[in-house]
């Protein structure tokens, strides 16, 4: 985005930004990547991604869109994206999908389309180019669907994915492989 835009809202959100010294757009943003990926103690709280000083790439996306419509910034779209995990296109999961035979698993991405590009803010690594050609679908939603909607939206898709190649694997077995790849996401 080469227009920066100034965070004028007097809601809650923008003020935990601002508390932080950061008074636009483009400085949040530089600021939300260079946190470390983590899970928050509560989902639905994104003010938490600032006080605990991490997030996931749906926490962190989620508290960007929240601001960008606190603040009017326009053209900016949350977004599900699934794409085929893979060992090379997400190296920080290990080798749980070798060391469990499996090529891929689908996982549910979230990140931003800002003026129909999309960016991925989730850490200072993150491109979405690295993931480009290996997305599924993508489905826009709202800051509040990161949370229930999304994991019952990815939920469905592996139980059908799982149904659909006919896999050996039960969905439970895949979901346990799938958290253990996110765990090592955070070490």
């Amino acid at each position: 985005m080469n227009k920066d835009y100034k965070l004028r809202s007097k809601d809650k959100l923008t003020k935990l930004v601002k508390i932080k010294g950061i008074e636009t757009w483009n400085e949040l943003t530089e600021f939300i990547k260079k946190l470390p990926y983590g899970r928050n103690k509560n989902r639905t709280d994104f003010g938490l991604v600032l006080s605990e000083q991490k997030g996931t790439c749906s926490s962190k996306h989620a508290l960007l869109k929240n601001i960008a419509d606190l603040n009017n910034i326009p053209n900016i779209d949350l977004v599900i994206g699934i794409y085929r995990m893979t060992e090379l296109n997400t190296p920080k999961i290990g080798t749980e999908l070798t060391d469990n035979s499996i090529e891929f698993i689908p996982e549910a991405h979230c990140y931003l389309k800002i003026s129909e590009n999309r960016i991925d803010f989730t850490s200072e690594q993150s491109e979405f180019k690295k993931i480009e050609e290996d997305i599924i679908e993508e489905k826009l939603i709202e800051p509040n669907q990161v949370t229930t909607f999304k994991v019952d939206y990815h939920k469905k898709f592996l139980k059908n994915w799982l149904n659909e190649t006919k896999s050996k694997f039960e969905f439970d077995q895949i979901w346990r492989i799938r958290e253990k790849c996110i765990e090592n996401l955070t070490v």
